[in-house]
């Protein structure tokens, strides 16, 4: 089967980005973008996730692979999410600590694109955060061995109802395998659409010293 898609276009034509109208640091560009993609859902009302963000890792057999996760926290330290420690992607990170993260809101025809390296953030944060969760959330991670193979999904949901029944009327503690991770940026683009594919691309390179450096990268 063959499917043409060389149609599928759009012409780009919302902001510009330039130098002379960015911070010298990335975080305050990623706030700003973050907070004005946020106004613009909460206008029309809508429950878009836009902590949505692809993270990327590489497996055991040397190959990328890559996934929807929800940003938590962001802050100059950097960008923090919660997962299986024994997933797939938590055993990546374990190998090798260093990701690519990734934003795309195409609202405001914008991308963000971060690479960093990934460190375990403290128990205590991690279950903090964990007791925020709904507590169906917080049964579920009991339940799930998250990318281990599964029988039946039936089977999940009987695991799911056993820790339900297990921790009836009890305070649900975190997993041990279970908790945050967060990401430190040595790069990080903005790409704003801009017509005829002649997009902006500012790219931030960490120097030593929390030095940041910037560029303009061709479309």
């Amino acid at each position: 089967m063959t499917v043409d898609l060389s149609n599928f276009r759009k012409n780009y034509e919302r902001n510009s980005l330039l130098e002379s109208n960015v911070p010298k640091k990335p975080f305050q560009l990623f706030h700003d973008w973050f907070q004005q993609e946020k106004s613009f859902h909460q206008e029309r009302k809508d429950n878009e996730e836009i902590n949505a963000m692809s993270i990327s890792t590489i497996g055991e057999d040397g190959g990328p692979e890559t996934r929807i996760v929800l940003l938590k926290e962001y802050s100059e330290n950097g960008f923090i999410f919660y997962t299986n420690y024994y997933s797939l992607k938590g055993k990546a990170i374990q190998n090798r600590p260093k990701v690519c993260i990734s934003f795309y809101w195409k609202n405001m025809e914008r991308q963000i694109i971060i690479k960093g390296k990934t460190y375990k953030i403290q128990r205590k944060k991690s279950d903090e955060y964990f007791h925020k969760r709904p507590r169906e959330n917080q049964i579920g991670s009991w339940a799930s061995r998250q990318s281990m193979i599964l029988s039946s999904k039936e089977y999940l949901l009987k695991q799911y109802n056993k820790w339900k029944n297990f921790f009836d009327k009890k305070t649900i503690k975190r997993p041990f395998d279970w908790g945050g991770y967060i990401v430190k940026p040595y790069k990080m683009e903005f790409w704003q659409g801009q017509p005829n594919r002649l997009h902006d691309r500012l790219v931030y390179f960490l120097e030593k010293e929390e030095r940041w450096i910037l560029y303009r990268f061709y479309p």
